[in-house]
């Protein structure tokens, strides 16, 4: 192994830690709010930076990517729909959550319909989070870096054998970072690591483009133009990973409840100084997220170009790397990759902990323990929950092929069916407890059948979209029948100054009119039909 890769993903993952360190080293701890929402201080481009780092991961590296070789430009529905959703979220669901003062979503359904009904969504959280989330962020890592770094002949052992020492090396840091630091620590290294990932993820496609033109990236795109134009378009037919369609069922949804309702995610936006900063950076991430196809998509479609379609598409993007980024550049990308894997999993972590000590452990076991009990059991929970991650994570080389789509699709066993009773639980004031317990029974179960029992033989998103306006209908009939005794009122907690940013309605329209555009140039009515 080169020597300069080596100092260079030392260099760069040290200098992460260091000014992690340096910026959090005096702040206080002890509490529940420094230490689960760092002391609700994050600034909008902080903000922004963590929620684009928790974002991303070498599952979406490696596998976005994938799918651009295979298919087309169609699967940028995840990245670039996320704009629209990013906009209605600090517009609509941000002001309110601020308002209310919560830690975790849950704490809302709590005050808008009861305790067993929050009992039930931290459950269904836990579950994506502890068992669908931490162990695959941890397996795709420690993959792509040890194919990077070549563990197995480095340190002379066997292919699982380094699966499981990187696994171990990724979770023991990751762990450090959200145990010991807090949230805070996680945001300001998501959003050093975020310039970083910004800087070598647009690098690979411009020198892939470079290496296309025979030295020119604009000859390399023209190239692409000419030879594969089908592969520019972004509106996708029913045989592609993402139709089109789904645009305005399902997609809308998961968007909005991965932005708006995710506890890793909403964890950063919760953690405002205040509203104006919150929204802020709610919009950033919104323009940041259009760049997500260059970077995301196109890498694995100039793969297609220059490797041709005999390769297996998930070697597609690591196999571009390998072939145009120079030699010292190597270890700067392996430690951008590093710090996008860290995000990942320890904003996960961070937010089970936050979910498990508030939700769980505090109302059942130590009502009435102060913050400084709170946070040190919330140490252990944590470990415990990493500990159980790293050792999950390696026996995942054992399933099927298919994994990782089947997690995508378990997902919608609860993102959905929160997503709901949420949206219903704002919308109204007088729909019971009960309506919305009636609704995730029924949405998650119905889910289950198609996806495990009858193949209907529609695109999973369409179905999420239908159980959606069947449910939000089965919560107002139930409310109508049997309301609630008094109207729901949102009181203001005054946990934070509530000013909304003035820019929050102009910016949020042009984040939309570029999404709209960016759609256009990726279709046949741009560079598809050339």
């Amino acid at each position: 192994m080169n020597i300069i890769t080596v100092l260079s993903f030392l260099f760069f993952t040290g200098l992460v830690a260091y000014i992690s360190y340096r910026l959090t080293r005096n702040d206080n701890l002890d509490t529940s709010e420094g230490y689960f929402l760092g002391g609700r201080s994050l600034t909008g481009w902080v903000i922004a930076g963590s929620l684009m780092l928790t974002n991303l991961s070498t599952e979406q590296l490696v596998g976005l990517n994938a799918d651009g070789y295979a298919y087309n430009m169609s699967v940028m529905g995840w990245e670039v729909g996320s704009a629209i959703a990013l906009v209605l979220v600090a517009l609509f669901l941000l002001p309110r959550y601020l308002k209310g003062g919560i830690t975790t979503i849950p704490d809302f359904l709590e005050e808008r319909f009861d305790s067993g009904t929050k009992q039930i969504v931290t459950l269904l959280f836990l579950f994506g989070y502890v068992l669908n989330l931490l162990p695959p962020i941890l397996y795709s890592g420690a993959t792509a870096l040890s194919g990077i770094f070549n563990v197995p002949e480095l340190l002379g052992v066997s292919p699982t054998a380094a699966i499981w020492i990187t696994v171990w090396t990724i979770g023991i840091i990751g762990s450090i970072y959200a145990i010991f630091g807090g949230l805070k620590a996680v945001a300001i290294s998501d959003t050093i690591n975020g310039i970083g990932l910004l800087v070598g993820g647009l690098m690979i496609p411009a020198l892939g483009l470079t290496v296309l033109g025979d030295g020119s990236p604009v000859a390399g795109f023209h190239t692409i133009v000419e030879n594969t134009p089908e592969k520019l378009n972004s509106i996708g037919s029913n045989s592609d990973p993402v139709p089109f369609s789904t645009m305005f069922t399902g997609m809308l949804l998961v968007n909005l409840f991965y932005w708006g309702t995710a506890q890793h995610i909403i964890q950063r936006a919760l953690a405002a100084k205040n509203l104006r900063e919150g929204q802020k950076g709610l919009i950033i991430a919104a323009f940041l997220k259009l760049l997500g196809p260059a970077f995301l998509i196109i890498p694995g479609i100039i793969a297609y170009n220059i490797f041709g379609p005999g390769l297996q598409p998930m070697e597609a993007y690591p196999k571009l790397v390998n072939h145009v980024l120079p030699t010292p550049l190597v270890g700067f990308f392996a430690a951008v990759l590093f710090g996008a894997i860290l995000s990942s999993f320890n904003s996960a972590l961070n937010s089970s902990v936050t979910l498990f000590v508030l939700n769980i452990y505090k109302p059942y076991f130590k009502p009435k323990a102060p913050d400084k009990v709170l946070v040190r059991h919330g140490k252990v929970a944590g470990l415990f929950l990493a500990l159980f991650a790293m050792s999950v994570a390696p026996l995942i080389a054992n399933v099927p092929q298919g994994f990782f789509q089947y997690l995508q699709i378990v997902n919608g066993f609860y993102n959905v069916p929160i997503f709901t009773i949420i949206f219903i639980g704002y919308v109204t004031k007088r729909v019971p407890a009960v309506a919305a317990k009636v609704s995730l029974a029924v949405f998650i179960s119905v889910y289950a059948v198609t996806q495990l029992v009858w193949d209907t033989g529609l695109h999973f998103l369409h179905i999420l979209g239908i159980l959606f306006v069947v449910c939000s209908g089965l919560m107002l009939i139930i409310g109508k029948i049997a309301p609630r005794n008094t109207d729901y009122v949102l009181e203001d907690k005054e946990a934070v100054e509530l000013t909304p940013w003035k820019l929050v309605y102009p910016m949020g329209l042009v984040a939309v009119v570029a999404m709209i555009v960016v759609y256009a140039l990726f279709s046949q009515a741009g560079f598809a039909s050339m």
